[in-house]
């Protein structure tokens, strides 16, 4: 299963644009559960469509879910890196971590 190694550098500014569907945690831990259960579940996919103009032409790829994924989080020096393992495709996750961080997240590795 692929590992995707994500980094935020500044924890509190990693909020997506719209508060209903960003990160709310600030703890590693928290941060880690909530990246977690947008990855297991289709609860924060079906918010975000439901918000859109157009539900039913958003992509139903997009609402992929694992189940078996795992996020681990980790404070180190003054930013967060969470190690998601996940069989989610890669555009897919980006997707998730836009919706919760915004731009304030970097992925630094796949493997």
């Amino acid at each position: 299963m692929p590992r995707f190694y994500i980094a935020l550098p500044d924890p509190a500014q990693a909020r997506g644009p719209e508060p209903a569907f960003s990160f709310s945690e600030s703890s590693a831990e928290g941060l880690a559960q909530q990246l977690q259960d947008a990855l297991r579940t289709d609860g924060l996919f079906s918010r975000w469509r439901a918000a859109q103009d157009e539900p039913d032409e958003v992509d139903p790829a997009l609402g992929a879910v694992d189940p078996a994924a795992r996020v681990t989080g980790q404070v180190d020096d003054l930013h967060i890196d969470l190690v998601a393992e996940t069989s989610i495709p890669g555009e897919v996750l980006k997707h998730r971590l836009r919706l919760l961080a915004g731009s304030g997240w970097q992925l630094r590795d796949v493997r």
